[in-house]
């Protein structure tokens, strides 16, 4: 998602928003991502300012207190940015790939069904098509990745072929090395 769009260069608006599209915000949140209502009020604080920046490409960010806490596609799921993910490792469900699938999730690739179910993968949970995810590395302590599951986690074990987890977020991508410049 963020191979062509550079945050810092491609924004088209930013405004604050008002305290019922914050509301609006909160709430797609909590019900996307229950696992959130426990540091919601930390980390979007009702008297804050938020603010939503519009990109080219139709992605929104959102932004509290001059940081990028989440993302999304043409009003679509909200993804939470791996900075966010790194302080609450337990925002999102997690599914594993094995170390030789890492250099290719690095470079922004699609995760494959077989990196997913080999010895060194994991998928602990079971979950249904299109929810969001944080892709962990095997050995590796905070995620790599943020994606949406293309089919179910039931079905990828089956199948074994083909996409399983489409890749939005990875270390190293445009909106990643603009939150750390």
């Amino acid at each position: 998602m963020f191979k062509k769009v550079h945050p810092k260069e491609d924004i088209a608006s930013q405004s604050q928003v008002k305290s019922s599209v914050q509301r609006n915000i909160r709430t797609k949140l909590l019900d996307q991502m229950p696992e959130l209502e426990k540091h919601l009020d930390e980390l979007m604080p009702k008297k804050a300012a938020l603010t939503v920046v519009k990109l080219r490409e139709h992605i929104s960010l959102v932004v509290v207190n001059g940081e990028v806490l989440f993302f999304n596609h043409f009003d679509e799921a909200y993804y939470p940015t791996l900075k966010l993910l790194h302080k609450y490792p337990a925002l999102l469900p997690k599914l594993q790939v094995d170390r030789g699938a890492i250099r290719f999730v690095l470079s922004g690739a699609n995760i494959m069904c077989p990196g997913l179910t080999s010895p060194g993968a994991r998928m602990d949970v079971s979950l249904p098509e299109g929810r969001v995810v944080a892709i962990m590395a095997e050995g590796k302590e905070h995620a790599l990745a943020v994606g949406i599951t293309k089919m179910s986690t039931d079905d990828i074990r089956q199948v074994n072929k083909g996409h399983g987890v489409d890749t939005i977020h990875y270390l190293g991508d445009q909106l990643w090395k603009s939150l750390f410049e």
